[in-house]
């Protein structure tokens, strides 16, 4: 996830590894660990790869300069290819990683956003039957376990009206710019774009 996140980044604007580590800190310290210990071999292993290449250099704080990096073709391939797959990884991990591409969905096509949106969906759908699944064989035994679970399900339920919304005005933007004025059956008497059923 941090490679992703990285690559995410220096994909809008070159910098340094300083203040990549900012950035990732303001935007991402919810889903990941930032710390210089991991960012500062990424950086180097990227560069090695052809990845990232450095573009500048700046006088640092302490005297020492500082590479400023900038992603490369081969490197916006790695990103692209990072957002689009669907690793096999825990609940808390995918769901990470999905908050994570949808701080870049700015940067995908809107095929490509709808088909990560309905992904996380699915999953969540399936969570969603595993976890009332699970009631009859660990029956709970006092109220904090069931504020608990009650919490998990209201978060999760919470998530899918999220998507559902999210996954909707794709819909209707993507439907605005193909639809032609002599199609207007694509569309509800409100000019709004119909969804018959959510996804399963």
């Amino acid at each position: 996830m941090l490679e992703l996140s990285a690559l995410g980044l220096l994909q809008l604007q070159p910098m340094h590894g300083y203040r990549l580590k900012q950035k990732l800190e303001l935007f991402m310290s919810s889903c990941i660990s930032v710390n210089y210990g991991a960012i500062y071999p990424l950086l180097k292993r990227l560069e090695e790869r052809g990845q990232i290449a450095t573009i500048a250099e700046e006088a640092g704080d302490a005297g020492c300069p500082r590479k400023i990096y900038g992603i490369t073709a081969k490197g916006r391939e790695l990103w692209r290819k990072k957002m689009l797959e669907h690793p096999q990884e825990s609940w808390v991990n995918s769901g990470s990683r999905f908050q994570i591409k949808f701080f870049f969905f700015g940067d995908l096509e809107p095929e490509e956003r709808m088909k990560l949106l309905e992904h996380r969906l699915r999953a969540c759908y399936t969570r969603q039957d595993y976890i009332e699944s699970l009631k009859s064989e660990y029956p709970l035994t006092d109220d904090y376990q069931f504020a608990s679970r009650d919490r998990c399900k209201s978060v999760l339920a919470s998530e899918i009206e999220w998507l559902t919304e999210q996954l909707a005005k794709e819909k209707s933007a993507l439907a605005g710019v193909r639809e032609s004025p002599t199609s207007p059956e694509s569309a509800d008497s409100q000019g709004k774009i119909l969804i018959t059923h959510p996804l399963r």
